[in-house]
């Protein structure tokens, strides 16, 4: 089953927000032709969107033709209206999350809602994400790369984190409101430099700041194959290693451990890129065993139990632990993680043996 995790959606039209609440910075959709609409923030043009952003019949004829089972369906992250009086994004909100509801209600078998919140008051944003959650069956909810400026390391922000691992909800992470985008606006440098960047910030903040080490239930994904943080891992744990003063002032748990303990989409424009990404995921450790195409159905694969959730009935399989495992006993063994793997399986087997009687 092929799920697509990363799919906006809009209404095909709403009433002039400018004009509702008084006050600009709103988006609003001009049907200039047939299929067609300028999104518009005041009089200001943003982008060209087709019928395929709020048509559901397009995107499942378009889903049929690229061979995708489900999509999942969150909001445009301009919508995200962080900036807004909190009373009024609410509104806003609830409108985009119940259009949303009603087209996963219509095709309950091809989409999937996450809800838009407002989170620039987290108590509100807490209360419409269990409205949508428990009233409106969605899944979970996407939110922005930072909040106003706020990191998501921001204490203010831990309660909607630590009420969404609560009631089990997914957590989309979209780059928005991009660092350093006055100082690039040229050449559309803040989606093609500054997003990549603002992902990755996103998701150092998390593990910097302990949100994953203090909720270990909390599921979050982050778009765009996690922006430019897997590329930059090592980087990143090496500024952990040799200055643990700066890095380490909130969570001193090595960041190494968190791979493979968050979702990114493979929305990466590139299939080198997504090899690599894969490579670095919890999939596997091996360049030869990250092959996307590397396993089909019915086959059967060895992997060790990461994780077992009696409460959630749920069980976390990873290939990459098992292969951690065999190395830490080929080490014990052997004083090396590649000793066993030069050897005939007769000449591993005496030796094992060997060491069992020693042993007793």
């Amino acid at each position: 089953m092929k799920i697509d995790i990363h799919t906006h959606i809009l209404p095909k039209e709403w009433q002039n927000l400018k004009k509702k609440y008084g006050y600009g910075g709103w988006i609003n959709l001009d049907h200039h032709k047939t299929g067609c609409a300028r999104m518009m923030k005041d009089e200001h043009f943003f982008r060209e969107v087709e019928s395929n952003c709020w048509d559901p019949n397009v995107r499942m004829n378009e889903c049929e033709h690229h061979g995708v089972d489900v999509q999942v369906l969150s909001t445009v992250p301009v919508m995200f209206n962080y900036w807004a009086k909190p009373d009024d994004a609410m509104e806003v909100f609830k409108m985009l999350n119940n259009h949303i509801a009603s087209i996963v209600a219509e095709f309950p078998k091809r989409f999937v809602g996450l809800c838009t919140i407002p989170l620039q008051e987290p108590e509100k944003a807490i209360m419409e994400l269990q409205r949508c959650i428990h009233k409106l069956g969605m899944v979970g909810a996407q939110i922005g790369s930072n909040i106003n400026g706020v990191n998501l390391s921001d204490e203010s922000l831990f309660a909607f984190f630590e009420a969404a691992a609560d009631l089990g909800a997914a957590i989309f992470i979209h780059p928005w409101d991009i660092m350093g985008k006055k100082e690039m606006e040229k050449y559309w440098l803040p989606w093609l430099v500054g997003m990549p960047a603002e992902t990755s910030r996103a998701i150092c903040c998390m593990i910097f700041g302990g949100v994953f080490e203090r909720l270990p239930n909390l599921r979050v994904a982050f778009a765009h194959g996690g922006g430019s943080f897997p590329s930059t891992a090592g980087r990143i744990q090496q500024g952990y290693d040799v200055r643990p003063d700066l890095c380490a002032v909130d969570n001193r748990v090595d960041p190494r451990n968190y791979l493979g303990k968050f979702w990114v989409d493979s929305l990466v424009h590139d299939a080198d890129a997504l090899e690599f990404l894969i490579k670095k995921s919890q999939i596997a450790v091996r360049a030869a065993d990250a092959r996307p195409s590397r396993f089909v159905g019915g086959e059967r694969i060895d992997t060790a139990i990461a994780e077992l959730n009696f409460e959630k009935r749920k069980v976390s399989l990873s290939i990459k632990l098992l292969e951690e495992l065999q190395n830490k006993e080929a080490v014990s063994k052997f004083s090396s993680p590649l000793s066993g793997k030069n050897l005939p399986f007769s000449s591993l087997s005496e030796k094992l043996d060997s060491k069992k009687k020693e042993e007793k």
